[in-house]
């Protein structure tokens, strides 16, 4: 007899659920989380629960939709990518040549010295 097997075609996928991706998906859970700890806050303040849940659906509806623009528009990677391309400078400026010529001098000076010969340096 023979035995049959099913294929899992998901593997190396990244989690997905509702058109949000990855990491997208944690956002949104910590955001829930947070919108669930102000209705707590609000409601033990003595706000009318009516007009805790007028604050609270309103601001879960915008995370969802903003969560779920992020992830359509960066991807499963893209959103970090995007926040580590804004810590890199737009250009380095050198003063002064002195740093570098003080490096290919020493360097120079060594290739020189061993123009024809094998290095024993990888």
């Amino acid at each position: 007899m023979a035995t049959v097997y099913q294929v899992n075609k998901g593997i190396n996928r990244s989690i997905e659920f509702k058109g949000i991706k990855a990491q997208y998906i944690i956002y949104l859970a910590c955001g829930m989380v947070g919108l669930l700890l102000a209705f707590a806050i609000l409601y033990v303040i003595g706000l009318n629960t009516y007009l805790c849940l007028g604050i609270i659906i309103p601001a879960a509806a915008g995370l969802y939709v903003a969560v779920q623009h992020f992830s359509k528009k960066y991807g499963e990677h893209g959103l970090l990518n995007h926040s580590a391309r804004k810590l890199l400078p737009r250009c380095i400026r050198a003063t002064s040549r002195k740093c570098f010529t003080q490096l290919s001098e020493k360097d120079y000076e060594n290739e020189k010295k061993n123009v024809g010969k094998r290095s024993s340096r990888i």
